[in-house]
């Protein structure tokens, strides 16, 4: 069950189409043309840019229930959230708008059973081969495990009986209903796996990963700086048991430290009268090219796993805001596919705000570099990240009762759900019409 063939068409020497049949994995492969190759790794859509991530156990969270968090980096910026009516199990996931849902691809979610799975490339477990596509099957394995299984142990039975070579280079973290929280590195053959409940593998109770594998060569691959920033952070924040959804949004996935140049910009040295305002967007943990930020939190054992929350950012984080998402029938507009927008709303809205107020200057190959941190955040309290925090406090005011609520009764009750998405859809209306 867990098996499939994936086929594929090719036209002008693109391979443009996907489908499976029920037979085992494998990937039909022809010779591509040599300058071909950078174009065609855009046009796949695989997540090769410089993704953040991070699986909590419930032993260091304030609840006792796991989290889940990526940062996503991709070429394609406009994402949306889709509800998927799946094989075995329904699942809410992170999905490309350009190419979904012909490509049966996911680059984040949870189902209907409470297990949750993301991923981030790595770059240190294979050496490529020409004509290969670095972790060409990372986002179908999400898509397929998020409609198949249920737990981490289901997760490893998945992996394990994939025929080989399975074309996979990423780092996944899994959570699940059942407490199970596990870091999995995964390249062609077999994977390393990290479980975040047990000291030896996690002493501080989190496993953080970018672009690079521990179980591959050393000092290879990519991000390092920014797993040293989140590293910092969940440590320091694990020995209080203050892992939270809103930590991690506000202290990770929108921040600007830079350990190696020790700049934090957040510290005003960096703003009007004092410099510029503009910066290098250089290994910061959100980025020009990051179009999401998503956090799950789990449930603890004995909850229903319909009580799993996604705390979903889409677009640029600095110029989003967060709302929660249940894998509860439709999901709202303000999240899904609009077809004027060729994205959704909420994603639509904070990468325009991005490119006309943060990423201004375009004076050129390569300007994308230069941030206008001025715009975000500056001394007079007039910056796009301080103006949208009121918004999202706004939001989390509304939520959290409600998800208190169904907690204390065990079960989300529908009404007040649908209720909550129109609250929570008029609030962002007011963000995304500039009010």
């Amino acid at each position: 069950m867990f098996t499939e063939v994936l086929k594929a068409e090719y036209v002008d020497g693109y391979l443009v189409r996907l489908w499976h049949s029920h037979l085992s994995w494998g990937v039909h492969r022809v010779k591509l043309v040599l300058p071909l190759l950078v174009a065609i790794v855009c046009l796949l859509g695989s997540d090769c840019r410089a993704c953040t991530s991070a699986v909590v156990s419930g032993k260091v969270t304030p609840d006792g229930r796991p989290l889940l968090w990526k940062n996503r980096d991709t070429d394609f910026m406009y994402n949306h959230m889709a509800y998927v009516k799946g094989e075995r199990y329904d699942f809410v996931a992170n999905v490309n708008s350009a190419n979904f849902p012909q490509r049966k691809e996911a680059w984040m979610g949870t189902n209907s059973a409470g297990f949750a799975l993301m991923n981030t490339q790595s770059y240190n477990l294979v050496e490529i081969k020409p004509g290969e596509e670095r972790g060409e099957a990372n986002g179908r394995v999400i898509y397929r495990a998020l409609e198949l299984c249920a737990t981490v142990k289901e997760f490893c039975h998945f992996l394990d009986t994939l025929s080989k070579p399975s074309y996979i280079e990423a780092n996944f973290g899994v959570i699940d209903a059942y407490g199970g929280a596990a870091m999995f590195e995964v390249d062609y053959h077999g994977y390393v796996m990290y479980d975040a409940n047990n000291p030896k593998d996690a002493p501080y109770g989190y496993i953080a990963r970018t672009n690079f594998s521990f179980a591959g060569k050393v000092n290879g691959g990519s991000g390092y700086v920014r797993y040293m920033e989140a590293d910092r952070v969940l440590m320091k924040a694990s020995a209080m048991e203050g892992i939270t959804p809103r930590l991690i949004f506000d202290s990770l996935s929108r921040s600007f430290r830079n350990g190696i140049l020790e700049v934090d910009l957040r510290d005003g040295s960096h703003n009007r009268p004092k410099a510029s305002g503009w910066f290098v967007d250089q290994d910061f943990i959100p980025r020009h090219s990051t179009s999401c930020s998503i956090v799950v939190q789990g449930v603890k054992p004995g909850e229903k796993p319909e009580l799993t929350t996604l705390w979903t950012l889409l677009g640029y984080p600095p110029t989003g805001v967060v709302v929660p998402l249940w894998v509860k029938d439709n999901l709202p507009a303000m999240v899904s596919y609009d077809k004027e927008l060729k994205a959704s709303p909420m994603s639509h809205a904070s990468l325009e705000l991005a490119e006309k107020r943060v990423f201004a200057y375009r004076q050129g190959m390569g300007t994308s570099k230069y941030l206008h941190w001025e715009a975000l955040w500056n001394l007079q309290g007039t910056g796009l990240m301080q103006q949208i925090a009121p918004v999202e406090d706004a939001l989390f005011r509304l939520a959290l009762p409600v998800i208190e609520g169904w907690r204390q009764k065990g079960s989300i009750d529908r009404k007040e759900l649908e209720q909550l998405y129109r609250q929570l859809e008029q609030q962002t209306d007011k963000y995304r019409s500039g009010e």
